[in-house]
């Protein structure tokens, strides 16, 4: 029983030195909800520029640190899902990542940053190039406002080019509860 009467004392300054929220982790935070995605993509089976639908389900489910997305969508005739995370590392002052999908078997870790106005995300890191050998790939969000933004992916080719690989639109789905509103 002596012990609780010193937690209890602790309490404020444990409270007080967990860390908090800082504007990466706020403009993140944005992102979170349902959203429509337009994708255009090179079909590696034609070579010919594709497009296809899907949805990204965005949430911060372990509160205001980590932002988590699951996609689906159909890519090349297939049914595709992926799941990413990204938040923002103070010890590394930078944006980190991680995405991982049902057509790779290799885990993609990224860092980057925001612009200066919070309107791009840049991502880079080490993923598997189309010939199987490891490639950079970066990873471009821009904020067109908080219900639309693009993202596009870029990967380094074996000639040591950047060449984009596919672009997604992504438009923010009204809430049952904001069509209600509007009425």
């Amino acid at each position: 029983m002596k012990l609780l009467p010193l937690l209890l004392a602790l309490a404020p300054s444990l409270t007080a030195q967990l860390p908090q929220p800082t504007r990466d982790h706020k403009l993140l935070a944005r992102q979170v909800g349902v959203w429509d995605a337009q994708l255009e993509y090179l079909d590696f089976n034609t070579g010919k520029p594709a497009r296809s639908k899907g949805t990204s389900v965005r949430k911060q489910p372990l509160g205001p640190f980590w932002l988590v997305d699951s996609f689906q969508a159909s890519l090349m005739g297939m049914p595709f899902k992926g799941m990413g995370t990204t938040g923002y590392d103070p010890v590394k002052k930078k944006l980190v990542g991680t995405w991982i999908d049902s057509m790779t078997p290799s885990l993609l870790v990224v860092e980057g940053a925001w612009d200066e106005d919070g309107k791009v995300m840049t991502l880079s890191g080490t993923g598997v190039g189309q010939d199987g050998e490891p490639a950079r790939t970066t990873l471009v969000t821009t904020v067109r406002s908080d219900d639309e933004h693009v993202f596009e992916m870029f990967s380094q080719m074996p000639d040591g080019e950047d060449v984009k690989l596919m672009t997604i639109t992504y438009t923010r789905r009204a809430r049952a509860l904001d069509r209600v509103r509007g009425k």
